[in-house]
């Protein structure tokens, strides 16, 4: 065979052998999977794609372990495991976290100091290999978290059989990744370096809860030491008086605020006296209250100033039914408007709560008055509280008609007098009940009875001019 012979056949053999391979390379592949533990700890992270087991995760319905995920900011974390090797997720289920878990230890997984502890307890959920049921290994594997868990499997590989550590995969392979694998698991795990950092910090709340036996305790009203009081019998009255069972009031120590001298106003007396003498005429029934404060004297005023240097003040406000048993003569005298409303201020934040519970305890409460050094008188009587005592008594009538923080104003159904005032017994009703239901009658707004006998009194003395609500 000669030589162009030779070489038409060798220039045959090289185009099937180039055509075979163009075929091979045209010709589909099986997707391979990546061997669990491929790419190198130091190669780059590679970006999650739609079809990753982390979004999986987190469309998955085990939705309390996502937000979980989530809280302990694991996201990015997870990210860089995935992209950087197969993952396998025991994700425990719903209820397991809702209703089984320990409400004590739930409250400390999520206490944003604790956050390591949650970070470590979510990471002892993820091995850094993909491990379906088919190839459940019975041994020990490390987690994210840098713990080992302990991996069993039934006689004869039965998936029935797999459990993590002490948690048995209720699911197994529930979610299958090219990139991992999710197991549903029957309850949360929980590393040993977490368990002993719960029971660090609950022993420390233990100790801290516990007062020293014997500790000495300081009086705040004196700053001494307290002595400890004797032991007293069954049914016997209070050793103490009221004032040191009771939290001291501003009549004691009042309120730390500035004072207008300051130069802060912290609070806005004058505003809050405005606002209260609005809401009784708004809430009805008070109209002679409020005139008696706006027109006759210059109580708003100063009650505005008390309240701005700190001050707090309860205000027992009769009722128009009350005002209007009020006779000339007791208003004849001079500063008889004042004295009545100062003997009805009391210098301390009450409430009907507040003043109820005391005289539950204690039978009896004394307030102190800002008619020095007159103090008002407080009872249980037939499920109410009661003021003053024999016939001159109120009782709460309407409770807790304003309460800001710094003026409270209960309505009583009388006028109080102190004990031994000529007066006390003129406005008595014999007919009175106490108040059975607190319901309220709109009344109109009007110009009060009290407020009309005041100005005929002014007319007398030629003082009518100088208000201005007696001039018509």
């Amino acid at each position: 065979m000669g030589a162009p012979a030779h070489g038409a056949l060798l220039l045959s053999l090289l185009l099937l052998v180039g055509a075979a391979a163009a075929a091979e390379d045209a010709a589909p592949r099986e997707p391979t999977l990546p061997a669990a533990g491929a790419g190198g700890g130091g190669g780059a992270a590679v970006g999650i794609n739609s079809n990753s087991v982390l979004v999986a995760l987190l469309d998955s319905h085990y939705t309390e372990l996502a937000e979980l995920v989530e809280k302990a900011l694991l996201l990015q974390t997870l990210e860089d495991a995935v992209g950087r090797h197969n993952v396998t997720i025991f994700a425990p289920r719903n209820e397991a976290l809702e209703r089984d878990l320990d409400p004590e230890f739930k409250r400390f997984l999520l206490e944003p100091r604790n956050l390591k502890s949650l970070q470590a307890l979510l990471l002892y959920h993820v091995l850094p290999a993909r491990l379906p049921s088919d190839s459940w290994p019975a041994a020990s594997h490390p987690t994210l978290s840098g713990e080992e868990v302990e991996l069993a499997a039934a006689a004869g590989g039965c998936a029935a059989g797999m459990r993590v550590g002490h948690a048995a995969v209720t699911r197994p392979d529930a979610v299958l990744r090219p990139d991992g694998v999710i197991h549903g698991i029957e309850r949360l795990l929980v590393p040993r370096s977490v368990q002993e950092d719960f029971n660090r910090r609950r022993s420390l709340a233990a100790i801290s809860a516990v007062l020293p036996t014997g500790a000495p305790e300081v009086d705040p009203r004196t700053h001494r030491l307290k002595k400890p009081a004797p032991p007293v019998p069954p049914g016997a009255p209070p050793v103490l008086p009221i004032w040191d069972a009771m939290a001291p009031g501003p009549s004691i120590a009042p309120a730390p605020a500035p004072g207008p001298g300051s130069g802060k106003h912290h609070f806005d007396g004058h505003s809050q006296v405005k606002d209260f003498i609005q809401t009784l005429l708004l809430y009805g029934g008070y109209n002679e209250l409020a005139d008696i404060l706006v027109n006759l004297t210059s109580l708003a005023t100063e009650m505005g100033r008390l309240v701005s240097e700190g001050y707090v003040l309860t205000v027992l406000a009769p009722n128009d039914e009350a005002m209007a048993r009020l006779t000339t003569d007791q208003l004849s005298e001079p500063g008889s408007p004042e004295n009545i409303l100062y003997y009805h201020m009391v210098p301390e934040y009450q409430t009907e709560e507040s003043m109820y519970n005391a005289v539950r305890r204690f039978g009896k409460a004394r307030y102190d008055t800002l008619r020095l050094p007159h103090k008002v008188v407080a009872r249980e009587a037939d499920g109410s509280v009661k003021f003053g005592q024999g016939e001159g008594s109120a009782y709460l009538f309407d409770p807790d008609i304003y309460t800001d923080g710094r003026i409270s104003v209960q309505g009583i159904d009388a006028v109080l007098f102190p004990p031994g005032d000529k007066n006390a017994t003129q406005t008595a009703d014999p007919h009175r009940k106490p108040p059975a239901i607190t319901t309220h009658k709109k009344i109109k707004l009007r110009r009060g009875k009290l407020l009309e006998a005041s100005c005929q009194m002014a007319a007398l003395f030629g003082q009518r001019s100088r208000f201005v609500s007696c001039q018509d």
